[in-house]
């Protein structure tokens, strides 16, 4: 097959799809049109925003479809008439058969995780939730489970004890638009590996799974050691961002997301949950094994703002307790 002949039908939403998307194009793969998902209304003014992907595509007057159900006959006839040879899928919606297996070499997927680990729709967040020390990126061909097709490429990254949803999620977008090009371009070859998932799955080893996130799923238990805790937070920074409670002494509770925190492994005898703080500088929770020192907090129905700017506007913090989970 001659460089470059395949025709790519690229189907994505997020930023994350983003960078894949230029990747291909950048390197002069043939991309004949983009699927993404319908405008919508979005934020306090609920006005209508375009995807990520599509604002790119239509930067590079690449044909746009934009279905409300990938059954729509009609929807279904305009993507045959692309013609692809391949389709790309990142960070979008599970496609019925009908539509992934409609091109010859089927549908190429990138997956921000090593998989079979952290299979589902959150695979960055509970990563570093559950104290990994590295992650990757994989492509693999879609079958009809999800995230179980043969895997085509991987590469791997560190996770540092510090990084967090944000710096990890832009690293795997960077490489995973390389391995995107890589594994094309091996496709256009005929030189690309298929090993079936369970062939990476070494004896009585453990899955790791990836469910969607859910608000339940945000909350701090300051119960739990302070490296688990450190964790939670750093895998939901920026979003959705872990939270927890704060109760005055009316008993009225305030809700307080957690976008940055570190932590201090330290002897104390402070129970756990007990706010410390100098009204100035820094507010510090106690917990098992030392301090979790929140740095950057968002109070319910305030902006988010470093420790410092919060107790200056907030002298009333000794009037309040952690609800502890």
């Amino acid at each position: 097959m001659d460089q470059n002949s395949l025709r790519i039908v690229y189907m994505g939403t997020p930023e994350f799809a983003v960078a894949p998307l230029n990747a291909l194009i950048e390197s002069g793969c043939n991309v004949v049109g983009v699927v993404t998902n319908p405008d919508k209304p979005a934020g306090r003014g609920q006005k209508i925003q375009e995807s990520a992907v599509k604002k790119y595509a239509l930067e590079k007057g690449l044909p746009i479809l934009q279905p409300d159900k990938f059954r729509n006959e009609t929807f279904l006839s305009e993507l045959k008439a692309l013609n692809a040879d391949l389709q790309v899928v990142v960070a979008f919606k599970m496609l019925p058969e009908m539509v992934w297996d409609m091109p010859k070499f089927g549908t190429l997927n990138l997956h921000a995780s090593l998989l079979p680990h952290y299979r589902g729709a959150a695979p960055i967040n509970w990563a570093i939730m559950n104290g990994d020390k590295e992650t990757g990126v994989s492509t693999f061909l879609l079958q009809h489970k999800i995230d179980t097709g043969n895997i085509l490429f991987q590469e791997k990254i560190s996770i540092a004890e510090n990084d967090n949803l944000e710096t990890v999620h832009d690293s795997l977008m960077e490489i995973g638009s390389n391995l995107v090009v890589k594994t094309v371009r091996a496709i256009e070859a005929n030189d690309y590996p298929q090993i079936p998932q369970n062939e990476l799955v070494a004896d009585g080893e453990e899955l790791k799974n990836a469910p969607k996130i859910f608000k339940n799923d945000c909350k701090i238990n300051w119960a739990s050691p302070i490296n688990n805790i450190h964790n939670h937070i750093r895998g939901l920074s920026p979003y959705p961002a872990a939270w927890t409670e704060l109760i005055d002494s009316n008993d009225k509770k305030v809700m307080v997301k957690v976008y940055a925190a570190n932590k201090e492994i330290e002897s104390h005898s402070h129970p756990v949950g007990t706010l410390l703080s100098d009204k100035k500088t820094y507010l510090k929770v106690a917990v098992e094994g030392g301090f979790i020192n929140l740095t950057t907090i968002q109070m319910a129905g305030k902006k988010r703002m470093q420790i410092a700017d919060f107790l200056r506007g907030f002298q009333q913090i000794d009037n309040y307790k952690l609800i502890i989970d």
